[in-house]
């Protein structure tokens, strides 16, 4: 929700689809969430507020992605925040990281994660404390869309740790949306199974974007062509149904 690139563009094109990209303050970063939280409450409500506001009126089918560099590190700083474990088990290797950046990357979520203690037991806390703006714009995407009766699908790791913790302050908070993919991201697949979801697709992607999630509207196209071309016993003529 974050950028551009042409590779979401023609996805979406071929899926029938609108992209609309949200630019949220790329100019100034987020502070180190080592040291403080990533954004002040006002910063946060701001940024989830973008997301809330760009659902349009009347949309049947939400799907979304970002594109950032280094949010892998947020999303498996959420992830740790709301599931539990450290670096170790949420952190990959994003874009490519070697051994010693994976291990830098590892220490830096570690490190927040005991810098806001104090914050992880509340879920929009550890989302404002650790995630970035493109995570809290989804998440006031997701809520918008649950209001507003939208399915939704979740593109790769980071989208899904911006939308996990709308599934820990309600029960059934995620009930409207899908993960379309499951990353090749080391803390997805662990994140997939803690929310209870089974990813659409395993194509081993590792780019977001929402690339993944507009492939999976061709599966949801044709989930609700069989569910209502589907005829009845009566109207098929089956009278054993034993």
């Amino acid at each position: 929700m974050v950028g551009w690139c042409a590779l979401p563009f023609h996805r979406a094109a071929l899926a029938g689809a609108r992209l609309d990209v949200i630019p949220l303050e790329l100019e100034r970063p987020t502070a180190d969430f080592t040291e403080h939280p990533a954004m002040p409450e006002a910063e946060f409500l701001a940024a989830v507020s973008v997301g809330h506001d760009s659902i349009a009126p009347g949309a049947d089918l939400l799907c979304l992605g970002e594109m950032g560099i280094g949010n892998t590190t947020s999303g498996a700083a959420v992830a740790a925040a709301l599931f539990g474990g450290g670096g170790m088990r949420w952190a990959g290797r994003g874009t490519g990281l070697d051994d010693a950046g994976l291990a830098r990357k590892r220490a830096a979520i570690d490190a927040a994660l005991g810098r806001h203690i104090a914050l992880l037991g509340d879920p929009l806390q550890a989302a404002m404390a650790l995630g970035g703006r493109e995570l809290a714009a989804i998440l006031g995407a997701v809520l918008a869309a649950r209001h507003r009766s939208i399915p939704v699908l979740l593109d790769g790791f980071v989208s899904t740790s911006a939308a996990a913790p709308l599934a820990q302050i309600a029960p059934g908070g995620l009930d409207h949306a899908l993960i379309a993919h499951v990353s090749a991201e080391a803390g997805h697949r662990a994140l997939a199974s803690e929310l209870g979801a089974s990813p659409l697709l395993d194509l081993g992607m590792r780019l977001g974007e929402g690339s993944g999630a507009a492939l999976a509207v061709s599966i949801v196209r044709a989930a609700l062509a069989c569910h209502t071309g589907m005829a009845t016993f009566g109207e098929a003529g089956v009278s054993d149904r034993s």
